[in-house]
């Protein structure tokens, strides 16, 4: 068996750079507080940008959660692209989760919409139609639809795409991710049932959400 791997994110390496240099200049300067809080940012910024291999289920009945962190909300809600009601499944990355996004099903990227916003807490219900987002919708290989919406936060300013229109991605594959804490809220199609529920603690590409109905 393979073991697991842990990378870091190369849209880090800016933030870890920062970080490393200022920790140093301030040991070199004898600031002995202000070298300890660039330590310890230094180990947080390491942290939040590490990119884990998931272990991805093989089932094809099932849709995997989109992003770890908690689960916040499952209920009926308007899809922003098509408009419809949908079972929406939303879960909140706080600074300490992994904050790359890996698509729930396997399918090609039919369309990525962004809508500039606001930053309040992601964790807030009015965080789906104010804040600052980018919805991705994809089309499944059996022609459903589904949508992803990526959330900026309170802290998170920065959403980064890392798939484009047109691609195909299997289920569990990397297509996103949110610098500094953030939401994910993925809109279900109808013939699936919602396994997930509220407060539980998913990780991205690995955690069962959802399954197709019998």
């Amino acid at each position: 068996m393979i073991p697991p791997k842990t990378q870091i994110r190369p849209e880090g390496l800016n933030a870890i750079i920062v970080a490393v240099l200022a920790t140093i200049v301030f040991a070199l300067l004898g600031f002995g507080v202000l070298s300890l809080i660039g330590l310890v940012l230094t180990i947080l910024v390491l942290n939040f940008f590490r990119d884990p291999e998931r272990v991805v289920p093989d089932d094809p009945d099932v849709v995997v959660a989109p992003a770890d962190g908690k689960v916040v909300k499952t209920c009926i809600m308007s899809d922003p692209i098509t408009g419809e009601d949908r079972q929406a499944v939303c879960i909140f990355m706080n600074v300490f989760n992994v904050h790359v996004n890996r698509m729930p099903v396997r399918g090609t990227i039919e369309a990525i919409k962004y809508f500039p916003g606001k930053f309040f807490n992601a964790s807030l219900d009015k965080a789906s139609r104010d804040n600052e987002r980018c919805a991705w919708l994809i089309r499944d290989e059996h022609g459903q639809e589904w949508t992803m919406v990526q959330i900026a936060g309170l802290v998170a300013r920065r959403i980064v795409c890392l798939a484009e229109k047109g691609d195909s991605l299997n289920r569990g594959e990397r297509y996103g991710l949110i610098k500094f804490g953030s939401r994910v809220d993925l809109y279900i199609p109808r013939g699936y049932e919602v396994t997930t529920v509220n407060g539980e603690k998913v990780l991205a590409g690995q955690s069962i959400i959802a399954r197709k109905s019998k």
